[in-house]
């Protein structure tokens, strides 16, 4: 559901525009709170969503006092008697476009996903202790239950919806609570490996030491699929397991290695996390390029599109560079 609050003289331009992309259920009505201003209130489809909001930012864009709302609807009972005529005009409306959530509905989320706090933090924290434990004991469940809290998806997610919306706090802001919480996962496995006392022979340990280009394939879907589940509005429990997968068991067993004193060890893993980081977030980055996620206006998109070229640019060299690395280690 859609909600525009707006000056009275701007509605029915709105409300014209809004038939014509196929919304149903369209409503409109005086605010009694504040004279001169109508909210209209309409239904739209994942397909029409993004053509709708932009229709109503680039009417009211010279105006201040207005604002718009989205709101998830589950259904509606009953269906619009005017249904299968809206229908065809949302098909025709969205022909060659991909449907999904609103570059706004995804800047929100990861805007929030990228915020660094005590909670962020704690989750960090807890999840590396859990997954150090884990791996140290080489109990995969354990394991798989330090991906469940691992809080490492959001941050990511965010840094290449910044690329794509060429934003650049936002791509500050994660780029900080990515660090952060690298780094935390670090220092704290560090304390663990320094103060085990068994030895570091398990095999989910160990794994995580070899490069292989398995490891690459996996860390490039887990990024696609994150990407996808944010563009599309599926949830991204099952998905930040698989990216959690990918990056905070190799930071943990980078610390443990360092604290044992295993070098050649440490640096095995750190050449894991490095190949991890750059598919993640170039399989994001794909994918969000592939659904059209980028700016409203034409100079906005100019701008962000060389951050965009410049960022996908830099993905693929590190991953080329990283994987000839890697063909010469298991060749040699």
């Amino acid at each position: 559901m859609i909600i525009v609050s707006a000056p009275d003289q701007s509605i029915p331009a709105l409300r014209r525009k809004a038939e014509e992309l196929g919304a149903s259920g369209i409503r409109t009505y005086a605010e009694t709170q504040r004279e001169g201003r109508t909210s209209l209130q309409m239904l739209a489809g994942s397909e029409t969503r993004q053509a709708l909001v932009d229709s109503v930012q680039a009417a009211l864009s010279a105006q201040s006092d207005w604002r718009l709302t989205i709101l998830p609807v589950e259904t509606t009972v009953p269906l619009p008697r005017d249904e299968a005529e809206a229908e065809k005009k949302r098909k025709k409306a969205s022909e060659n476009k991909i449907g999904g959530m609103t570059r706004e509905e995804v800047w929100n989320t990861v805007w929030g996903q990228a915020k660094l706090d005590q909670t962020y933090v704690v989750f960090v924290l807890l999840s590396t202790i859990v997954a150090a434990l884990g791996m140290l004991t080489d109990s995969v469940a354990v394991v798989v239950g330090a991906m469940v809290i691992a809080p490492l998806l959001g941050p990511n997610l965010a840094f290449s919806g910044g690329v794509a919306l060429g934003d650049e706090k936002l791509i500050g802001r994660s780029l900080i609570t990515n660090v952060v919480g690298l780094v935390v996962a670090l220092l704290l496995s560090i304390v663990i490996g320094y103060g085990w006392t068994g030895a570091l022979s398990s095999d989910e340990l160990l794994s995580r030491s070899e490069i292989g280009f398995d490891g690459m394939a996996i860390a490039l879907a887990s990024g696609a699929a994150a990407a996808l589940s944010l563009v599309t509005g599926v949830s991204s429990a099952l998905v930040g397991v698989m990216v959690a997968v990918a990056l905070l068991p190799p930071t943990s067993a980078i610390g443990i290695f360092l604290g044992a004193g295993q070098w050649a060890l440490a640096s095995g893993a750190a050449m894991l996390l490095a190949v991890n980081i750059v598919s993640v977030n170039l399989a994001a980055h794909t994918i969000l390029f592939w659904r059209g996620i980028r700016p409203r206006t034409f100079f906005e998109d100019k701008k962000a599109a060389r951050g965009r070229m410049a960022s996908g640019l830099v993905w693929v060299v590190l991953l080329l560079v990283l994987g000839g690395l890697m063909w010469s280690q298991v060749h040699r």
